[in-house]
């Protein structure tokens, strides 16, 4: 795995043996960070990574010219790994990890986000509603906040959660990349 594009292009990252783990695919990535950077630019923005896994996504948005990435991971060797891999990049700020769960990991950030990547483990689809009907009620998304959530094909999340809606679904070979913001009635009522 390696990353795409930035500061950091072409440089590795490792990830866990097994199947316990499996990364955003370097293809996914790159087409997740071709249509973000078609509507805003990625320079000076704060992203959360929930599931982050590896760190791939979050260590893509640092190298692309991020601001700060929250890594939220609840395994602690994913998390562990995280860190392993931000120090083989020596990257030593604009970054926290959070060794919580998605839901805890919410309602420890009291900065708001720009970007929120989402990728729960795809048998666990529990945790997109929690996540995201988390993110919906939270106070860290503002009005041009992003919520993508990577899942498979054979599952599709709900098109709203709370204030959160569906804007744009991209498939690509078997995973899917769900794209939702704050609803227009939602920033309407405020």
């Amino acid at each position: 795995m390696r990353i795409i594009a930035g500061k950091f292009r072409s440089r590795q990252v490792r990830s866990l043996p097994g199947p316990d783990l499996r990364p955003t695919s370097d293809r996914l990535r790159e087409t997740l960070f071709n249509v973000i950077a078609a509507a805003r630019p990625i320079e000076d923005t704060v992203w959360l990574d929930l599931f982050a896994g590896t760190g791939a996504v979050g260590i893509e948005a640092l190298s692309r010219g991020a601001r700060m990435v929250y890594f939220a991971e609840a395994a602690r060797k994913s998390a562990e790994l995280i860190g392993q891999n931000l120090r083989s990049l020596k990257i030593e700020s604009g970054f926290q990890i959070l060794q919580k769960d998605a839901v805890a990991a919410i309602s420890k950030i009291a900065e708001s986000f720009d970007i929120c990547f989402l990728d729960p483990p795809y048998k666990m689809e529990e945790q997109y509603e929690k996540a995201l009907s988390a993110l919906a009620a939270s106070s860290i998304l503002h009005e041009n906040s992003m919520v993508i959530a990577e899942h498979s094909k054979h599952f599709d999340p709900a098109e709203r959660f709370g204030r959160l809606e569906r804007f744009r679904k991209l498939v690509q070979g078997d995973a899917v990349l769900s794209f939702y913001r704050i609803s227009n009635s939602a920033k309407v009522e405020r």
